[in-house]
This record gives C-alpha cells, structure tokens and sequence, in this order.
C-alpha cells in the first residue's frame, strides 16, 4: 500500500466507498444542506469493525449499518482537516464484504465547500444562489465521506429545491418531480455513473437557464449572461472532438458548461458533465477559450487518471495543460502552441519570484504533511509539470511520439488513482527503447527540488519576439524616449500577445511611473476589459507606485474574486505603502461576501487571519 494520504482520516487499505446514495434539502433560510448520506462500503481487510469518514462543521444525527443502529463519534479535530467520524459497526465484516452505511447530517453555514447568495448578490436579483467547490479536501464540508482521491465511487443524488430554482450537478440530469412532503419545492434527480473521487462532486442550484451550443454541450448561466456566455464558449465541441482525436473516447456522455457568479475562486473547475467556470473568461471575443480547452482535457487526465493524493497534483494538471496546448494547436498552429508554453514558462517563474525558489511547496512533488492543500496551491503543478511533459516530448521524439505515450497513458490507467512513481515506470516501459535518453534526465530535481526546473525546454520565438521587442523598448527607455511609442505600436498585436508583453514587464524591476502614465496615455489600458490583460496592467500600475490606479485595482480585486487575480491585486496593494491601510479596510469590509477559501487566503496574505 502507497503512503497514506496526509490530507484525509480514511483508512482505504480497510474500508472502501464505492457507491452514494445522496439525498438533500437545500435551506436557504438556514444556509444548509440537510439529508443522508447512504454509501455502499466493501471491507478490505479481514474482522473489520470500524469504518473512519472525513467531516469538516457538520453535524451527524444517526448512522445506521444495513438498517441497525451504529454507534459513532467524532475525532480530535484539526486545524483544516476537519474532525474524523469514527463509525463503530454492529457486526463484522469478512474481506470483500459489503454493507449499507446511511449517515443522516447537516451540513454548517460556514461549510468551506459552500458559497451562498441572498437574492441581491446575483445578476438577476430576485432568487438566491448556491455552488460548491470541493476540490481539494472540502466535500467534506458538505456529507461525511472517505474525502481521498484515492477513492472513486458512483453516485445517484436526489435534491429537493424551491421550485422555481434549478439544481444541476457534475453527473447526468435525471429528471424532476415535485416534493411529496412540500409543495413549494421540487426534487432533481441525478446518476454519475464513472466511479469518480468526491472532490468531483458538485452541486448548483440558482435561477439557472441554458443554451445549446454543441450536440453534447449546453452552456448554463443566469439569464443576463447565458447569450453572451454561448457566444464565448460556441468552441466546445471542436475542442471535444480534438481532445478526443488526441486522448481517446470522451467517456462521459454529456459535456456541459456552468458560468458561475464572479466570487467563483478557480478560472474553472472540471466537474464531471458539467464544468463550472468563472464569468471572467467572457472577453467577448473567444480569446480566453484556453480555461475551456483545460476543463475539457480534464476529462482525461485527473478525472480518469487520478492523482493518490494531492502531493502528486502535478499528474492531474501538469498533463491537463500539455493536452489543453495540444488541442490549442491542433486549432491554431503550432507557433500558438509554442507561445503558449513560453507564457507558461514565464507564469512559472513569476511564482517562484513570488514564493521564493527554496520554497519546498515549489518542488513538483511536496510533502504536504501538516500542510493544507489550498495553502500550497499555486502554478508550479500546471507549469513546472507541463515544462517536464513539453521537456521529454522534445527529448524522445516529438509531438506525434509523445501523444502515443499520453493516450496509452490514459488506457493504462484509466478509472485509477496513481502516484508518481507509477507513470515514471509507465513511462520507462513504453519508452523502452530509449531507457538511455530517460536515465539521463535529472529526476530527483524535477521531482523534488524547489525552484525553476533543471533545464528549460526549447520554444520557437515567432510569436513572442513582437512582445520581447516592446517590452525591451519600454525598459530601456529614458524619460526623453517616451514619445517615440504611440498606439500603432499594438497594431498587430493579439490579446494574446499583449498579456505576454505586460506579463515580461511584470518579471523586471518596476517601470518608472512616468512610463506608465505614457502607457496609458498611448495604449489607453484602462479601456480594456479582457481580464488577463486587466489584471497585468493594474499590477504594473501598482508595482509602480501609480496612485490614480489603487482605486481601479482594489474595483477589479473585489468585483470579481477568482484567485488568480484576487490575492495578486490584494498582495501587491498591501506592499504599497500609501495604499496597505486600504487594502486592509476594503478587504474586511468585503470579506463577509466572499467565497470561504478565497476569503481565508487573502486573510493570510493580507496578515488578517482570524
């Protein structure tokens, strides 16, 4: 047996879940799920007599055992693990043996897996809203569970709601009907039926309407922006079929799309048939549709290959990358592919100027001992681990050599949970021709050194020299150069290329805040609302001591509150000294409408931690 999983109480190597049975209330009024949790649970061991769950501020009322009363009791609780249940069995059970655990419970208006909305904090104000977000260890927050990605169940969930509001969830819709015990209410019925880990459990409920945008694909959203959101994401299907054309058959019928409220604390998140995403990626114009291409590679690796625990996060997302750059090229030319991997590179290392390069949480595999998932989260899985993908698909042959390995990858591996050492050896065996050119990669510093990796990849320039050249021009210039740029400068620029210019900038030592005033006098910035660009360019306004940007930087840190643009804003107003004490106050005087996770990492960035 691997390592335990530093992050959960489950004991696995005893016990599984294999199948739930959800069955739920959604109180507005109380801001709790209330219900039963009924799982089907083989024994794995020999004589087994207890069976240890996850839970985080829930209440349990009962537990039965195959329909006998069990006992139970809760554990010593930890600071973000929450407390173990510990479920004593009123009969033992031989090795393969299975039984029926029904746990009655409530979940907590302060569960970290919940966000919920008064009327007045939606888009359409008149009816509340709800979502989670349980990725990485928070569906425990919502119903006791073995809340390990070692674990994969099926599930079938039954959720009573008012009737006028419509509850989705990351599994196939199976109808409706009205609630027998009240009236004003209706229950959806939903069956996931890939056995799948519990932080891909999801669950929405809200004035929600839908478009058709795909013959798998409906885009939900509330009704002021479901249009504008079925024009953004109209790319769905091609990008489908491209990732199926690269990974191997999508495997889990539906692919649909949630535009969740702007507190929404991830760009996306890849809820099996239903990926939710943030409304920041509705640019207008299809140019953030990377996010879209990312949730759907997901489908493949992370949710059919597994991380065992989040120590190895890197194999989900880290592959989940590589196949979204290769459906970006596939789409838009190799070059984009390319320029794409360079942003990345670049991305990696404004993390690790941030964290510190002999951060242990930048080393590709961390030890997460003590350590809580959302804490370590950062880019370095996704970029370290796609530089080490992109740095081996150079290294044995190519593109067309190294999709051949990810999709036998994907078969291999399939309805897993794995650890790093199981795709090396994978590896080793495909490539087994070539174990010389693998031996000579330096894989301890890949896996477990902090800082940038032990070799850069090599990435053709053509569509990145445009926004070296600019950037170049900007920090060599003297105050008596500034007239020499002007808004033809951008002429051929993409919105691609322009977050990478900004994003180059950002790498350097602050511009003098005479050259951000010409900036914005000859690119006009602040007109533009694409976020990636929004966000660079308010950072530069702000690492540059602007004080006309602090109150346009604190609007976008607060009026939207996806992480990756959240913390960034709120840090680098913070370590501005003319702005810190603002910073502070706007952020408590926000803090209560905020997502739970987003609200408890700003704290700590902000030293407000409760």
């Amino acid at each position: 047996m691997a390592a335990a999983d530093p992050s959960s109480f489950a004991s696995p190597s005893c016990c599984l879940t294999r199948h739930l049975y959800l069955r739920c209330r959604v109180d507005f009024g109380a801001q709790a799920l209330r219900g039963t949790a009924t799982f089907t649970a083989r024994a794995e061991r020999e004589a087994l007599r207890c069976l240890v769950l996850d839970t985080k501020d829930l209440q349990v009322f009962k537990v039965t055992v195959n329909g006998q009363d069990a006992k139970f009791v809760f554990g010593e609780k930890h600071s973000f693990k929450g407390t173990p249940l510990e479920i004593t069995l009123p009969f033992e059970l031989r090795r393969g043996q299975e039984t029926i655990v029904e746990i009655s419970f409530e979940s907590s208006p302060k569960s970290s897996a919940l966000q919920w909305f008064t009327p007045e904090q939606t888009s359409g104000k008149k009816h509340p809203f709800l979502f989670s977000q349980c990725q990485a260890t928070h569906c425990r927050a919502i119903f006791p569970c073995q809340d390990t990605p070692a674990v994969k169940l099926t599930y079938y969930a039954e959720i009573s709601v008012p009737k006028e509001l419509v509850a989705l969830m990351s599994a196939n819709r199976d109808g409706e009907m009205p609630d027998p015990e009240d009236s004003s209410r209706k229950i959806y019925h939903f069956s996931q039926n890939v056995p799948i880990p519990c932080y891909l459990i999801a669950l929405v409920v809200g004035a929600l309407e839908s478009r058709k945008i795909g013959p798998r694909t409906l885009v939900w959203a509330e009704k002021e922006l479901v249009d504008k959101s079925a024009y953004e994401f109209a790319e769905a299907e091609a990008m489908l079929k491209t990732a199926e054309d690269l990974a191997g058959p999508y495997v889990w019928g539906q692919y649909d799309l949630l535009v969740l409220p702007p507190s929404f604390p991830y760009g996306g998140m890849e809820n099996p048939c239903l990926t939710f995403v943030t409304p920041t990626l509705l640019a207008g114009d299809r140019s953030l549709s990377n996010v879209i291409a990312h949730e759907i590679s997901h489908s493949w690796t992370g949710n059919l290959v597994t991380n065992k625990t989040w120590e190895h996060f890197w194999l989900n997302e880290g592959h989940t990358v590589y196949l979204e750059r290769r459906i970006g090229g596939r789409l838009f030319g190799e070059q984009f592919r390319h320029f794409q991997a360079l942003g990345g590179w670049r991305e990696l290392q404004n993390t690790i100027n941030t964290l510190g390069d002999k951060n242990p949480v930048t080393n590709l595999i961390p030890n997460l001992n003590e350590v809580d998932p959302d804490v370590a989260y950062s880019s370095v899985p996704y970029e370290k681990g796609f530089a080490l993908l992109f740095y081996l698909e150079q290294l044995l042959g190519g593109p067309d050599v190294f999709i051949g390995f990810l999709k036998a990858y994907i078969q291999q591996f399939a309805y897993k949970s794995i650890v790093t050492e199981d795709w090396k050896k994978f590896l080793y065996s495909y490539f087994k021709d070539k174990v010389d050119v693998l031996d000579k990669v330096d894989w301890n510093s890949w896996f477990h050194a902090p800082g940038m990796p032990p070799v850069k990849p090599t990435y053709d320039m053509t569509l990145a020299n445009a926004c070296v050249a600019l950037s170049q021009r900007w920090i060599k210039a003297k105050e008596s150069d500034l007239g020499s740029f002007s808004s033809a400068d951008l002429k051929e620029m993409s919105s691609h290329q322009l977050i990478e210019f900004l994003a180059l900038l950002l790498l350097e030592d602050p511009l003098p805040v005479s050259h951000v005033k010409r900036m914005q006098q000859v690119y006009d910035f602040n007109a533009i609302n694409n976020s990636e660009i929004r966000f660079r360019w308010l950072r530069l306004c702000i690492k540059s001591k602007w004080e006309e940007a602090i109150p346009l930087a604190l609007k976008m840190a607060t009026d939207q509150g996806r992480m990756k643009f959240t913390r960034p804003l709120f840090r680098d107003l913070y370590s501005f000294d003319k702005c810190r004490d603002l910073a502070v106050k706007t952020f408590l005087e926000h803090r209560a409408s905020m997502h739970p996770v987003t609200s408890m990492l700003v704290g700590k960035d902000l030293k407000q931690d409760q």
